[in-house]
């Protein structure tokens, strides 16, 4: 007998993994059944993970932050127990632009799209436009939603940039759009992507986490085998018919590194969690946080690697 778990996902390359246990039962094989919905704005998956109609969310750590600390996009009637309790990416966040913004001098003035200003990857792009010379007072920022929405609003030409993941990064490169810088170029450690849950239903559900822990798991080590990059980049251009071929060796490159991409055994990267409780300490309401036990708890992780 299988569990079924609901999850809700940032849409993007990053749920390759998903996808591969999905479509070879690996998810079965541990236990669960897993049903995949993608997110259109990080308000939505936390509301909606928050009142239980998904019980595991894939979202980028400080979104756990964020939420722990009532500094969330959305005001919650209550103050979710959300930890995270697997990592997934490091993630590079590219700083994708019109192909007439050349500089960030060329920014002023301008607009740029982010999912909500105050979670996510926002403080990435506080920080890049803040050490190129650049002040709050010079740019204005627009909360448009997830990754998708943002480029079409980007290409669309209603803002002058935003923060990309893969494919993203790479369609838009490949329609002639620049890649201004990447969080890479900032940091040698973030953690960006982790899979979230109230610890409540994790300690009441642990065979269901671990489940879904060992599938997981298992979909990654498939998707990281080189053995497996033909079969793992058809699987993804038929769960993303916006992949194009052209720029799909591009997009997998990039997911299959660990600086980029996915974060082999889906580990938490502790150093890069200081960078993101750092950066939401400058840029958040809350002063400075520096306990990373308070939003991660690796029991089930541990129990199952």
């Amino acid at each position: 007998m299988t569990t079924q778990i609901d999850i809700i996902n940032f849409p993007g390359a990053p749920n390759l993994p998903i996808f591969v246990a999905q479509d070879k039962g690996l998810f079965e094989k541990a236990g669960v059944t897993v049903n995949l919905t993608t997110t259109p704005s990080s308000a939505f998956q936390a509301e909606n993970l928050a009142n239980g109609k998904f019980q595991i969310a894939g979202t980028a750590f400080d979104n756990v932050v964020a939420y722990r600390e009532g500094q969330g996009a959305v005001k919650l009637p209550e103050t979710p127990d959300l930890i995270a309790f697997m990592g997934a990416t490091q993630v590079e966040l590219a700083f994708i632009t019109s192909p007439d913004i050349a500089t960030y001098a060329d920014l002023k003035g301008k607009s740029l799209a982010l999912d909500a200003l105050s979670t996510g990857f926002a403080f990435v792009l506080y920080d890049m436009l803040e050490k190129n010379g650049l002040t709050k007072a010079d740019y204005s920022m627009v909360p448009v939603g997830a990754t998708p929405q943002r480029w079409e609003s980007v290409k669309a030409g209603e803002h002058v940039g935003t923060l990309t993941i893969e494919p993203f990064t790479s369609i838009a490169r490949n329609q002639g759009f620049k890649v201004l810088d990447t969080s890479s170029n900032l940091f040698a450690d973030y953690q960006g992507g982790s899979f979230a849950a109230s610890r409540a239903w994790a300690q009441q559900n642990p065979e269901s986490v671990k489940g879904f822990i060992k599938g997981y798991l298992d979909g990654l080590a498939w998707t990281l085998d080189a053995a497996n990059r033909e079969e793992a980049t058809k699987i993804l251009l038929e769960r993303m018919p916006e992949i194009k071929p052209p720029v799909a060796g591009a997009v997998m490159n990039s997911l299959l590194s660990p600086k980029s991409g996915l974060t082999p055994k889906a580990a938490m990267l502790m150093k890069g969690v200081d960078t993101v409780l750092a950066l939401r300490s400058k840029y958040g309401t809350g002063g400075t946080l520096s306990e990373p036990a308070k939003y991660i708890d690796l029991t089930w992780y541990n129990q199952v690697v």
